[in-house]
């Protein structure tokens, strides 16, 4: 007969050995959706200036987290349907989250033109129409979803592609060819041979409906999460691209018109979802992808008189102005045989396409409007020279941002494993 002491000493040793079979689990990855829709429905901002009254709804707002982690590393990967969702925020959604270090916690924005403001821009009235309970509500939200996905991650297999996603899905409104119609893919196999998640890369602007329609919606991109969904691929998870000046979604009519309803959305979400998993079709299984992380924290002069009275008056409490400078937390990740590099704010393509040129990996994705959203980030050739870029020069934080960033990065990149 089990004694008192045996029997408890079995179920110790038992869960010794469940604890040292998590430690060596090898690669697992998880992932979890809250829905932030305000109820009532608040005014949305697609950019500075005054928000607009909402009257109704299309699709809901999510913040999604997408984990991976080993016997040695945490990283989570999260998407937000908001404008931005600058660091003030991003570092109180960190601060809750105990599970994946802060400096391993990548939080980016799908960047739609038709959710609530999360800057505190001015109202033109002397106040904003930023809810700054609503935002906590949707940091501790987001905090809840990484802690989620960390918790039921599971053993997991890996797909990675890289490919050209064709249609009529996106074109650059200031010259039409200059735009990377590359989509970059994951993909997440569990044991049972199924995907639980599609995580795609892409950089567009989801400004199909525009924040002056009084429609509150994650625009294309939840048409897009419903399509990967409905397709087998699992829940999905969107992050922007080098999408500035300006990478728009291809709402043109054969007129020269816009169509900016919910079915165009409907249209172009589907189609880069098909797209995706076309693309991913094809992409081998890894089955023990290596894993890694780095953050570096990097810092900008805030030249912009536009942006530097925003952050001042902004009742979020943006850090790091009165000396002239704002920092930012810069990541690295490798994932099996990819890699990927945040950006704080909306790159123009060609910053893009030469920080990819320079990454290391068979896959290589940016994330833009990630840990922070500056603005826009343009070369110092670029900034102020010609009318064309008038507004993006002066919604920018300065000429000298995207140097800066460019250095930062390819000094990661070399410091840093090859995938």
């Amino acid at each position: 007969m089990m004694t008192r002491s045996m029997l408890s000493r079995c179920v110790w040793i038992l869960a010794l050995g469940m604890g040292l079979a998590d430690a060596n689990a090898g690669f697992q990855a998880g992932i979890a959706v809250r829905v932030v829709t305000p109820d009532p429905l608040l005014p949305v901002s697609g950019g500075v200036g005054p928000s607009h009254p909402a009257r109704k709804k299309e699709g809901e707002l999510t913040v999604r987290a997408l984990v991976f982690k080993d016997d040695k590393v945490a990283v989570a990967i999260v998407s937000a349907d908001f404008l931005g969702f600058p660091s003030v925020l991003g570092n109180r959604v960190r601060s809750r989250v105990k599970e994946i270090p802060g400096a391993n916690i990548l939080i980016g924005a799908t960047h739609t033109h038709s959710a609530p403001d999360c800057y505190g821009f001015p109202d033109g009235k002397g106040g904003t129409a930023a809810d700054l309970n609503y935002l906590d509500k949707v940091c501790n939200q987001m905090a809840e979803a990484i802690g989620e996905a960390f918790r039921q991650a599971r053993p997991a297999r890996l797909r990675a592609a890289t490919g050209e996603a064709r249609g009529k899905i996106a074109y650059n409104y200031y010259a039409e060819q200059l735009y990377d119609s590359r989509c970059h893919l994951l993909q997440l196999v569990g044991e049972n041979g199924k995907p639980f998640a599609t995580l795609v890369n892409f950089a567009i602007h989801p400004e199909v409906i525009g924040s002056d329609a009084g429609i509150l919606s994650p625009d294309l991109v939840g048409p897009l999460y419903e399509r990967i969904e409905a397709q087998g691929g699992g829940v999905g998870i969107f992050m922007n691209g080098a999408q500035g000046g300006m990478v728009t979604a291809d709402n043109r009519t054969p007129t020269g018109g816009e169509h900016r309803t919910w079915a165009e959305c409907v249209r172009i979400g589907s189609l880069l979802a098909d797209e995706s998993l076309r693309i991913l079709s094809k992409a081998p299984l890894q089955t023990e992808p290596q894993l890694f992380c780095a953050s570096r924290t990097i810092h900008f002069p805030v030249d912009s008189p536009l942006l530097r009275n925003i952050m001042k008056a902004s009742p979020l409490g943006f850090q790091g102005t009165e000396d002239g400078r704002v920092s930012t937390q810069l990541n690295l990740v490798n994932v099996g045989n990819s890699q990927i590099v945040t950006i704080p704010g909306e790159a123009l393509p060609n910053i893009g396409y030469y920080l990819k040129r320079n990454m290391r990996g068979e896959h290589r994705f940016l994330f833009g409007l990630t840990n922070d959203a500056f603005g826009y980030i343009l070369t110092k050739e670029d900034f102020g020279s010609f009318k064309r870029y008038e507004y993006v020069t002066r919604t920018s934080l300065g000429e000298r941002t995207a140097d800066i960033l460019e250095e930062a990065v390819l000094s990661l990149v070399k410091e840093s494993p090859t995938p």
